[in-house]
């Protein structure tokens, strides 16, 4: 069984940082590429940033990669999510997933992550 537990959200003003925290735990995560994805209330979920399971490979996406990255600590099995200048089109939940596929690049498709935190709340305030 995967378990992936996100911590570090919360309620910041606009200009101001946060980052993300994903553990993951079970058989074989080291092996997983890893993501981060959002969903407002009132819009679909999308991605947000990837990792390989090396954690050679990331993508992020382009709406937010001058102020976000991604990154992973292999041996803690936890990716992170640095959220820098946030705006309050930031505003979403925040999910953790994995992808049990083996890749060599991460997907930014939600299909392949078969695996999924419950979310982390990330507020921020004009």
């Amino acid at each position: 069984q995967v378990i992936l537990v996100e911590s570090g959200g919360g309620s910041v003003q606009a200009g101001g940082s946060l980052r993300l925290s994903c553990v993951a735990t079970g058989r074989s995560v080291n092996r997983y590429a890893m993501g981060w994805f959002r969903q407002g209330s009132d819009t679909e979920r999308e991605f947000v940033a990837a990792v390989s399971w090396s954690g050679g490979y990331f993508d992020v996406a382009d709406s937010v990669k001058d102020r976000f990255a991604v990154s992973r600590d292999t041996e803690r099995n936890t990716i992170y999510l640095q959220m820098d200048r946030l705006k309050p089109e930031d505003t979403a939940t925040y999910y953790c997933a994995a992808d049990s596929q083996y890749r060599i690049r991460p997907s930014k498709e939600l299909a392949p992550y078969n695996h999924w935190g419950q979310g982390t709340q990330v507020t921020v305030s004009s």
